[in-house]
């Protein structure tokens, strides 16, 4: 398997790539998760000045990740965050809004090389942070895991973060149409990120 680490590619995420991401995403988070107008919609909010946030991971053509990510400035500061408790200016800060690995693939090291690629876009955009809502039920907390090795500080939990959205269609793999699954609200800072 550790062959394989050399011959994956990593681009920016266009629509050439959306039923591929539409396919893993659905398979890995629960049918319903994403859809082809959804993720048209994520991925303008992470480019601004022709600086692409978000990131697929290719072997032999075949999509095995993404990392979809918005731009500072162009998210929603809903109740579901905490700019208060992020100690940088909330128009300084991108969203992490997804980062999904194929199984098979695990563990060679691209969920991190995904978002490497999403904060060096970021960075170059001008922010100076990323927050993140991490799936605190993933197998073993796994999500939460490797946003820690990558940097990330916890700033807050939140109880029934997809609740609204598996009511609206979203199948969560765990709940069902009636998630109350528990999201970590992360950041990273960039100047002095874990990642290098």
């Amino acid at each position: 398997m550790t062959n394989q680490k050399n011959t994956i590619r990593y681009v920016p995420l266009t629509s050439a790539y959306f039923s591929q991401v539409i396919t893993l995403a659905n398979q890995v988070h629960g049918e319903g998760y994403l859809d082809n107008d959804k993720l048209g919609q994520w991925t303008n909010k992470g480019i601004v000045k022709t600086i692409n946030c978000s990131f697929v991971a290719l072997l032999d053509n075949k999509l095995i990740g993404f990392r979809s990510t918005y731009s500072a400035n162009q998210w929603p500061i809903d109740h579901w965050c905490s700019p208060t408790l992020w100690q940088v200016d909330r128009q300084k800060c991108c969203y992490f809004k997804c980062n999904t690995v194929d199984e098979k693939h695990r563990g060679l090291g691209i969920g991190k090389q995904l978002l490497q690629l999403a904060i060096e876009a970021a960075k170059q955009q001008g922010a100076l942070a990323g927050i993140s809502h991490l799936w605190q039920q993933s197998p073993n907390n796994s999500a939460v895991s490797y946003f820690t090795k990558c940097g990330g500080k916890l700033i807050k939990s939140h109880p029934d973060r997809w609740h609204e959205e598996s009511k609206q269609g979203y199948q969560c793999i765990l709940c069902g149409h009636d998630c109350h699954c528990d999201a970590a609200e992360m950041i990273i800072h960039f100047d002095n990120d874990l990642l290098e």
